[in-house]
């Protein structure tokens, strides 16, 4: 039996479908952890460092590093724009299953690497162009699929797993950095098989989106696959008002005239602004500096004094830090409802420049060059380091993280959301490629001074969020495009913004009642949907 949420049913196959497809950000989650510990492992620098010592040791040129690291993002890129067309041409399952090979075949290459650096970094581009596929695909595919009753948490669950797949990389590394030979690194690349095959089978026996089934004219399979997702059968109310307004809204798109990318910079309806404000939100993720700590965490931390055994500090650190991403999402995902888009970027902005500033003159203050390297010496110095580090991820995984990816899907315009989506997701990529090859070769040069870098990126940040953003919390998407239509609305204004009818936005909730009376009208007059069902899209939640 279904349970119920706001009144509506829910089957178990929608948790199904929305973790399952989550397993393409565990994938994400797995590599970008996995690489930082990587870096610190002798025998994985032995054979792919390229900076040979006096002593006979080797070291890693820099900008090698940021190359081996980087192409993973350099390949996201690739990935989203190849998977996009192909998933509305294929299918969002089949989509996600080549995503899959396509990631099988990345591992593949990367563990058959035996001392080129080269090969390791094609297998990391590989397996980026994968991740960059499933990130086009997946939340597409969840976001179509789930219920809308609970699509927020149930979308939100991709970003939690990548989070997990942080931490369990870390653990993964953890545990084999001992092992001799190449089974230190070799063994949590592939691991990585596992998750691969698990999303990449499983995802063939869930049931397709009902929305893209629809467009191809598969009404019947679309409106079983609705009544699946809700445990009932076809009769009910619930999978007949879903399915007659994703009919509606293809009737609708086919009258629209069709837009290109050129409309995404024109003056109508804000678009131009509302393309910037994707843009730069994402860029501005990625430029808080927590891929700092999650691509070179273990190189971060190795100078760090904690525990008697040197090498031990890095991967404890990493694990540390990967514990506060996963638990502190939890509380974000809730905190973005109840206190707004704008209050949780903001404030989250302020808190993480508090606690770089503290990391970074930790590290500038705290230190001293020993035998070529620089050294934290001091074990509270230590200690205060990967404190603030972990506060800082928390203000991170608690706003920023999943706040972005919320904010520039509510604040496109409609017509032009996927390629607004497009265009901000290309922006996450290239800044994370940007960071991901320069990181290494900066702080070469200028240690733990690079922090304050990041200081200066989250203030202006803030500056953003308070000046451009505009509050889209418990509004539908009607709605939303009204409060841009209004001239004289001030972003930070905008909270206090409400659409005609209603009092105040907590007033805006799910009419389980209208939603009958649409169905109970279609039944009484044959109507293929109701009159006010066609210009008042049915909204399920806030």
């Amino acid at each position: 039996m279904p349970h119920t949420v706001y009144g509506a049913p829910i089957g178990a196959m929608t948790y199904v479908v929305a973790l399952l497809a989550s397993m393409g950000g565990f994938l994400f989650g797995w590599d970008t952890g996995q690489i930082a510990d990587l870096l610190v492992m002798k025998d994985f620098t032995y054979r792919f460092a390229q900076y040979p010592q006096p002593d006979g040791s080797v070291k890693w040129n820099s900008w090698i590093q940021g190359l081996v690291v980087s192409l993973l993002s350099a390949g996201g890129i690739f990935g989203a724009v190849l998977g996009a067309p192909l998933t509305d041409k294929y299918g969002r399952r089949y989509a996600i299953s080549v995503g899959c090979l396509i990631f099988t075949v990345g591992l593949i290459i990367q563990i058959a690497s035996e001392y080129s650096w080269v090969q390791m970094m094609i297998g990391r581009l590989v397996v980026g162009i994968s991740i960059g596929w499933l990130s086009s695909a997946v939340p597409v595919y969840q976001s179509e699929t789930v219920p809308r009753q609970v699509r927020g948490a149930m979308v939100g669950s991709y970003q939690l797993l990548i989070t997990l797949g942080i931490l369990l990389s870390y653990c993964a590394c953890y545990g084999t950095r001992n092992y001799a030979g190449s089974s230190q690194w070799r063994i949590p690349i592939g691991i990585g098989f596992a998750w691969g095959i698990v999303l990449g089978m499983g995802i063939l026996f869930c049931p397709e989106s009902p929305r893209w089934l629809a467009k191809q004219g598969r009404f019947d399979e679309a409106k079983k696959v609705l009544a699946t997702m809700r445990g009932v059968d076809e009769s009910n109310k619930f999978v007949l008002t879903e399915f007659y307004e994703i009919k509606q809204e293809i009737i609708d798109e086919k009258k629209l005239k069709k837009l290109g990318w050129v409309d995404c910079f024109r003056m109508e309806h804000k678009a131009l602004y509302r393309t910037l404000m994707g843009i730069l939100l994402q860029m501005g993720q990625q430029l808080t500096g927590a891929n700092y700590f999650f691509y070179y965490g273990a190189t971060i931390f190795k100078p760090v004094q904690i525990f008697p055994d040197h090498e031990k500090n890095s991967y404890v650190a990493q694990i540390i830090l990967g514990s506060v991403n996963v638990f502190t999402t939890f509380p974000g995902l809730y905190w973005l409802d109840r206190f707004g888009r704008r209050k949780c970027l903001g404030l989250g902005s302020l808190w993480m420049t508090i606690w770089l500033i503290v990391f970074a003159t930790a590290g500038v203050l705290g230190g001293e060059w020993l035998d070529g390297e620089y050294q934290i010496t001091s074990k509270s110095t230590g200690t205060l380091m990967i404190c603030s580090a972990c506060f800082f991820i928390l203000g991170f995984a608690s706003t920023w993280g999943p706040g972005v990816w919320s904010s520039i899907a509510e604040n496109a315009v409609p017509e032009l959301r996927a390629k607004q989506m497009a265009l901000a997701t290309a922006s996450n990529w290239t800044w994370n490629f940007l960071l991901a090859f320069f990181t290494s070769p900066i702080t070469s040069d200028i240690d733990f001074y690079y922090g304050y870098v990041f200081v200066g990126c989250c203030l202006a940040s803030f500056l953003l969020v308070y000046f451009c953003l505009y509050e889209t919390a418990n509004l539908d998407l009607e709605a939303v495009q009204a409060m841009y239509e209004d001239k004289h609305l001030k972003p930070w204004k905008s909270a206090t913004w409400t659409p005609p009818g209603y009092e105040s936005r907590t007033s805006i909730k799910h009419d389980v009642e209208h939603n009958i009376a649409v169905i109970d009208h279609m039944d009484a007059t044959g109507d293929e949907i109701a009159p006010e069902a066609s210009s008042q899209k049915i909204e399920s939640s806030v």
